[in-house]
């Protein structure tokens, strides 16, 4: 899994839309759309964060397994 995949499974599993996540998060809808269908490169850490503030879990669950590992 991709962190568009990850970030649009933990919004769903929260039954939020796009708009109510950027409305939490302060990430724009158009941003969250991209980084969910993968076309979003270099997503920053500062995007991460809130995304990950506002999906109630930290920052390295929006990571990949492969990015995970030292």
């Amino acid at each position: 899994m991709q962190i568009g995949d990850i970030v649009k499974c933990k919004r769903l599993d929260l039954s939020l839309v796009q708009k109510e996540l950027e409305s939490r998060s302060g990430v724009t809808q158009s941003m969250i759309s991209k980084i969910e269908n993968g076309s979003a490169e270099n997503v920053s850490i500062d995007v991460l964060r809130k995304l990950a503030k506002a999906l109630n879990c930290s920052l390295v669950d929006l990571l990949p397994e492969t990015d995970k590992k030292i």
